[in-house]
């Protein structure tokens, strides 16, 4: 375990008493200070991966350090570093924002601090709405209060379980705003999500969770270097009908009415291997006396990536 790692994830498994298997020798580690977002289809073992880190569910096997200390031999210092946000909008109707997100403060046993209150607040937007009681708020709104709860005790990690699901557009950036906000302020976040782009958008790594075991762990960078399909189209100054046999060797696919020529490679491939492939295409293509007058490159985005992959796991 590295110095910077906040989150030690060791051969966690998860059996329910139905005999179902949540989770099957998770290992992960959380690096201090990155967004890391989780993804997976409905029922991969992303909640119960969550709830046992946070010490909600016990694992059947594994352990989980939470900066250092052990989730369920010392699980207040854990428990107390994290904060969580689940996805369920649940919250005392009639209560003040000010006064919900006090009483979350309370729960962890710290003492009154309005300054604190205050800055989680102003941070979410909520200033204003202090004084509101939560059933007259919206639902992005409802949601912003969640976060707020989730930081009222200081916490240096905190889970956001699909932070923006049911959030409009505007509001989702927004959110994303917000949570680039407390990565820059220090708090490492981990996120679930079934938007892709927001993943795409937001983390600094990603993992993908398939039936309870973790299929991949990767820089979002290097994820999508690795794994993304490219794609050079290039659009011919005269238009052809056929690919001719002389250049069968390539991945080569007609296009735009015979105007254009799309190759497929893949990321998979080191560099040095792409721009070989290309200058040989670009040599064969001169040879066959086909000549183009404009290209361009396109790498898949992380919606396919991580298509693909859950294919390749099924």
């Amino acid at each position: 375990m590295s110095d910077d790692t906040v989150i030690h994830v060791e051969s966690l498994s998860k059996t329910y008493d139905s005999g179902f298997q949540a989770l099957s020798d998770v290992d992960l580690e959380i690096r201090r200070g990155e967004i890391f977002a989780l993804l997976g289809p409905n029922g991969a073992g992303k909640t119960t991966l969550i709830s046992v880190i946070c010490g909600l569910v016990n694992a059947s096997r594994g352990r989980v350090l939470v900066d250092g200390h052990d989730n369920v031999r010392d699980f207040r210092r854990a428990r107390e570093r994290i904060g969580l946000v689940p996805q369920e909008l649940t919250s005392e109707a009639f209560s003040t924002v000010w006064d919900t997100v006090s009483f979350s403060r309370g729960l962890f046993g710290k003492p009154k601090d309005p300054r604190h209150i205050e800055t989680v607040l102003r941070s979410l937007s909520l200033w204003d709405k202090r004084r509101n009681r939560l059933i007259t708020l919206s639902g992005g709104m409802k949601r912003r209060v969640l976060i707020a709860k989730a930081l009222a005790h200081e916490p240096e990690i905190l889970f956001l379980d699909e932070p923006t699901a049911g959030v409009d557009v505007e509001l989702r950036r927004d959110m994303w705003e917000v949570v680039r906000g407390l990565r820059d302020s220090g708090v490492t976040i981990i996120l679930t999500t079934h938007y892709i782009e927001e993943a795409e958008e937001m983390a600094d790594r990603i993992g993908v969770i398939r039936g309870g075991s973790l299929v991949l762990v990767e820089e979002k960078r290097e994820l999508m270097r690795k794994l993304g399909r490219k794609e050079l189209t290039l659009h011919l100054r005269e238009p052809i009908t056929r690919v001719p046999a002389t250049l069968d060797g390539h991945r080569l696919t007609l296009a735009d009415d015979g105007h254009a020529l799309v190759y497929t490679y893949d990321g998979r491939h080191n560099g040095e291997d792409d721009q070989a492939g290309i200058a040989e295409l670009l040599a064969d293509l001169d040879a066959a006396g086909i000549r183009f007058k404009d290209l361009h490159t396109r790498q898949s985005s992380l919606e396919e990536i991580f298509v693909s992959l859950v294919r390749e796991t099924t």
